[in-house]
């Protein structure tokens, strides 16, 4: 049986009638106390039990951290390195190219095998990384690390050369999925499933070692 504040209040008249008497000036006050802490006692369960409702409203902490931006110490990664954090819920990669890396981005025999060279698909990059090494600082890299094809995670195949994947290989990434590829500035190289470069998420650098991914570059 569900209790109410009034039928609470109810119960306590009776019961402290019964007991005191009605005519003992100490049996009103007895009454008066008993009703005003039963209907604070209501009052009460009352908020507790619309707290969840009020409370669903409001974004949970995880909500809020898929869509906030996600700074990165860029501090220790060292020329030829490559670390992977999370965004929005997805795997990121941040590499540091080498002058050489960089240098092989730019061979002809090179930019006659990729699909999107000039990287033409406005939607897999912001403006700011729409140039030869789809980057705001040509060293670092920044780039979704899913496959365009069906979402799978490529591998970091940076060594040149390399006998799997030919005498051409300009170091980059493999998915072994279904065979796309792309190079170290996340370009699709033809003939393969993938059908477009990879994507590079908004970013910008707040100083000399900090990234932040998720703010886009003023």
């Amino acid at each position: 049986m569900r209790h109410t504040p009034e039928s609470n209040t109810t119960q306590l008249n009776s019961a402290v009638s019964s007991l005191d008497g009605v005519n003992d000036p100490r049996s009103a006050v007895r009454r008066r106390f008993l009703v005003l802490a039963a209907a604070a006692t209501g009052t009460v369960g009352a908020g507790v039990a619309a707290w969840p409702f009020i409370a669903s409203f409001r974004p949970s902490a995880k909500a809020r951290a898929l869509g906030a931006p996600v700074q990165v110490n860029l501090s220790r990664l060292e020329p030829g390195q490559q670390i992977t954090v999370t965004w929005r819920g997805q795997p990121l990669w941040v590499l540091h190219r080498t002058p050489q890396m960089l240098e092989r981005l730019n061979h002809d025999h090179w930019l006659q095998n990729l699909r999107d060279p000039g990287s033409s698909v406005e939607t897999q990059q912001p403006a700011y990384a729409k140039n030869a090494t789809r980057s705001i600082r040509p060293q670092y890299l920044v780039v979704t690390a899913l496959c365009t094809h069906l979402g799978c995670v490529p591998l970091f195949r940076p060594q040149v050369p390399d006998l799997e994947l030919g005498a051409d290989w300009m170091g980059g990434y493999y998915c072994p999925c279904h065979g796309s590829r792309f190079d170290l500035a996340g370009r699709v190289v033809k003939d393969v499933p993938a059908p477009t470069n990879l994507i590079v998420p908004p970013h910008r650098f707040l100083d000399g070692n900090t990234l932040e991914v998720g703010v886009d570059y003023v």
